[in-house]
């Protein structure tokens, strides 16, 4: 990959942890971004300004990415979906990727990051089978039937 850098990646690291670190120092609540769009969807309101503040900083740092790197005419490190990939698999994947995380019990931000530095047993094991899962999925979708 052309764009990686090591700096932008510890630089996100770093933004990751202190992001998961403040919602549990000033909110108590762990920052697995699966538990927190459910309760935004629940009956319970309670939360549902903090829910919503989060994953709307989610979408705008995004935005805000894609935005500065078109503008800095870094426009060519923006990843960008692959023309001709298909569309079923897509919604299959996304599919699976919301089965699995409802099977998990919480998502790879959860259990990844949050569940992992809290050095939870449940999370180490889930982190485990989501790469594995990952790498296979990889693995038949390329090698075996043939989708690049």
């Amino acid at each position: 990959m052309e764009s990686f850098s090591p700096y932008s990646a510890l630089a996100g690291g770093v933004l990751i942890g202190l992001s998961a670190s403040a919602l549990l120092w000033l909110n108590g609540r762990i920052a697995g971004i699966s538990g927190i769009a459910r309760g935004l969807l629940s009956l319970d309101r309670s939360g549902l300004m903090w829910r919503g503040l989060f994953l709307a900083g989610l979408i705008g740092g995004a935005w805000l990415y894609y935005w500065v790197a078109a503008r800095t005419g870094q426009g060519d490190a923006i990843p960008r979906v692959r023309p001709g990939f298909p569309p079923a698999i897509l919604v299959a994947g996304g599919l699976a990727v919301g089965f699995g995380t409802a099977l998990a019990r919480g998502c790879t931000s959860g259990h990844g990051v949050c569940g992992i530095a809290r050095f939870s047993r449940r999370s180490i094991v889930a982190t485990g089978v989501f790469l594995v899962a990952g790498i296979a999925t990889t693995y038949v979708m390329r090698h075996v039937l043939g989708v690049q």
